[in-house]
């Protein structure tokens, strides 16, 4: 018996909303709530094309650009005017991870310029080639392995050089 298109898509976004939102996360800093709006604005498009998915190869793949995408044009909109506030936003209790950890580099992320982060993300966390980079933020592989050096070094600069001071022992 086939699947529902609706049926497939609630399948597939069962499956990727977890690492979606984490992804969304590290984007935004932490700032779990514009995550959860990233991640519900990326699952909205994805259904809007649902029916053309068959023509899109790796469709875990493609909603991550999206979400790329979508936290990019975030940024750009003149709506998105909210300041970051002193105080680190509300967050879910972290489960045998290093709190101090956790913060340093949600901290250092946030220091580093959007599209520098979606750099970081998508090449570090997501561990995309500087092709798959390039092609998801609309830019140059020579822009990618640019942003990434400068992205890196201010990384290094904001925690001290190393963060092995801030791994588990």
């Amino acid at each position: 018996m086939r699947k529902s298109r609706a049926d497939e898509f609630q399948e597939f976004a069962s499956a990727r909303t977890g690492h979606l939102f984490r992804s969304a996360c590290l984007l935004t800093s932490g700032d779990t709530h514009l995550a959860e709006d990233l991640v519900q604005e990326t699952l909205g498009r994805m259904y809007a094309l649902w029916g053309r998915v068959q023509r899109i190869g790796n469709p875990a793949a493609y909603a991550q650009t999206v979400l790329v995408r979508t936290f990019l044009s975030h940024r750009r909109r003149a709506s998105a005017t909210e300041r970051p506030l002193g105080e680190l936003p509300d967050r879910a209790p972290a489960t045998g991870d290093d709190p101090a950890l956790r913060i340093a580099l949600l901290d250092a992320l946030a220091a580093l310029a959007p599209k520098d982060r979606a750099v970081i993300v998508l090449r570090y966390w997501e561990d995309r080639s500087v092709e798959e980079t390039a092609d998801a933020m609309h830019v140059s592989s020579a822009a990618v392995r640019t942003r990434s050096v400068r992205a890196l070094g201010k990384l290094r600069e904001r925690l001290g050089g190393s963060i092995v001071e801030f791994a588990p022992r």
